[in-house]
């Protein structure tokens, strides 16, 4: 095995898991409970959590932040500036360090988010959803059309960077309910936009009971070719599966995670990848986060890692790479996770034979036909006994 070198820079994620009210099609790490009277002892404990994860990935500059959750516009004022105040004394920020925080349209407020931006958020992402108020009601969502707009204009008096989360294949939606969805986030004035199929997972209230008027898999096709063709005639490229970007605006912290490289993740649930002495570490939290709050005072957290074995990589090298329309250099492989090429390139080959991967020796990457069946194609990366 070749000593792999950890980059320079590193991401970090922090997760805050408390919202308003658990949406039915939500299978993130959120709890449906008031944090107020939580808040203190949570942000204390999340920079505990980052002083254990220094200890292991060392100091290397954090080159983004990403605040997601649950519904981290829920923090106070106060208590964010408090938590960046802590992160900056910890670690050394980039320059151009980006820092995100995720928002829900029903839980914007103006003032705070000028607060929230004042403290060091420099891009806003917001779960929209829908602009109509049909489907935000039959998603279970909190606000309203008229709210999303509001959050939309008070993100945008912050900053430049703001990207919105859009879904599609919405119960009782046609292609015309899509195409005015898309509309309306053109007509928002962003720079980034997030369009995602609804998919019901395991263990939410849809996947209990599953709405009536999903549309039928071609017609959920139908509207994704259709916020494709509308979006890249608008100037957004059309970079990652879900992800749209202005020229110069993709998401740098998602495409650590695209491109396999190292984030630490701290809070209730949140995983983290770290690069140590040759080998890959996987950290994760406990998903409670009264649990996770008592790990953390009983110092319990510097445990809850575990090596990623030389089997493992080809699937979740690939789990991330082949979300990238680009794809990566065929040298990330071996500069991320120190193996030869070698050791994936019958499968490669295979799958290039197949149409499912682009002719290219120097680049891995999906071709239009492999990311029609992106799934089946990471499985092939899977041990043979592993595979669905």
């Amino acid at each position: 095995m070749v000593e792999i070198v950890p980059e320079a820079g590193i991401a970090l994620y922090v997760h805050w898991p408390w919202c308003v009210r658990k949406c039915p099609y939500c299978d993130f790490n959120s709890v449906a409970l008031s944090a107020r009277s939580h808040e203190a002892q949570y942000l204390s404990a999340l920079l505990k959590d980052l002083d254990a994860c220094l200890q292991l990935a060392g100091a290397r500059t954090v080159t983004s932040i990403f605040f997601g959750g649950g519904t981290p516009s829920l923090m106070s004022a106060e208590g964010f500036a408090g938590l960046m105040e802590g992160i900056s004394r910890r670690v050394q920020l980039a320059a151009d360090c980006e820092v995100t925080m995720e928002a829900n349209p029903g839980t914007v407020e103006q003032e705070r988010f000028e607060d929230y931006a004042r403290a060091g958020v420099n891009r806003f992402s917001i779960g929209v959803q829908s602009f109509n108020d049909r489907f935000l009601k039959a998603l279970g969502r909190i606000h309203s059309g008229r709210e999303a707009h509001r959050a939309v204009e008070a993100a945008l008096h912050c900053t430049d960077n703001v990207n919105l989360d859009v879904m599609y294949a919405l119960p009782g939606q046609t292609l015309d309910d899509v195409g005015r969805d898309v509309d309306a986030a053109l007509h928002a004035g962003v720079t980034h936009l997030s369009f995602y199929e609804l998919t019901i997972e395991e263990g939410t209230a849809f996947a209990k009971k599953t709405p009536a008027g999903l549309p039928d898999i071609d017609a959920a096709a139908d509207m994704g070719d259709l916020v494709h063709a509308r979006l890249s005639e608008a100037g957004f490229e059309h970079y990652e599966i879900s992800g749209y970007a202005k020229a110069g605006r993709r998401c740098r912290h998602n495409l650590t995670y695209w491109t396999f490289g190292d984030y630490l993740g701290i809070g209730a649930g949140a995983h983290g990848k770290v690069t140590v002495d040759g080998g890959i570490l996987r950290t994760v939290r406990r998903a409670s986060p009264f649990l996770y709050m008592d790990d953390v005072e009983q110092e319990r957290v510097s445990g809850q890692l575990h090596d990623v074995d030389a089997q493992s990589l080809p699937f979740e090298f690939m789990l991330n790479a082949l979300r990238l329309f680009e794809g990566v250099p065929a040298a990330r492989w071996q500069q991320t996770t120190g193996l030869s090429l070698s050791v994936i390139e019958p499968v490669l080959a295979e799958l290039r034979k197949e149409g499912l991967l682009v002719q290219d020796a120097d680049r891995i990457a999906a071709t239009d036909l492999g990311r029609r069946f992106l799934s089946d194609v990471q499985e092939r990366f899977l041990p043979e006994e592993d595979r669905f």
